[in-house]
């Protein structure tokens, strides 16, 4: 398989889990939640993984999209490329702060972590469909 798909697949299943989550946890189902997010954490480390061997071996892709579509790729892949680097450190101490049952602080860093980490997935995807799959 071809690795910017796989990402994009890893992508989209990181946010749809994320989105199943916080259903699950508005719904009182702290433990499939729990299960779900630890699933969403892991689709998005290999994403990571995925992404820095492909980007490792390849080097940086240039879009072939001209005028405002050219715009609007580089908008989303900034603000994109930006929240990204905040995730993982986002993500990783949410999750601890749930698995130590520290829900207090948990709730109030996953009410930032949610909307960012569900975003950059959503425009990995977003930029993945730009890059490799539209026609310029």
């Amino acid at each position: 398989m071809h690795l910017p798909t796989l990402n994009a697949i890893l992508n989209a299943t990181a946010a749809t889990l994320l989105v199943i989550g916080y259903v699950l946890i508005r719904r009182g189902n702290r433990e499939r939640h729990k299960q779900v997010m630890l699933s969403a954490l892991g689709c998005s480390a290999a994403f990571l993984i995925s992404y820095l061997y492909y980007h490792y071996q390849v080097g940086s892709v240039h879009f072939e999209g001209e005028g405002t579509v050219r715009t609007v790729y580089l908008g989303i892949l900034l603000t994109h490329t930006v929240l990204a680097a905040a995730v993982p450190p986002l993500a990783i101490v949410t999750v601890v702060l749930g698995l130590r049952g520290r829900y207090d602080r948990h709730r109030k860093i996953a009410r930032f972590t949610l909307p960012i980490w569900l975003y950059v997935s959503v425009t990995g995807v977003v930029v993945y469909w730009m890059l490799y799959r539209m026609s310029w």
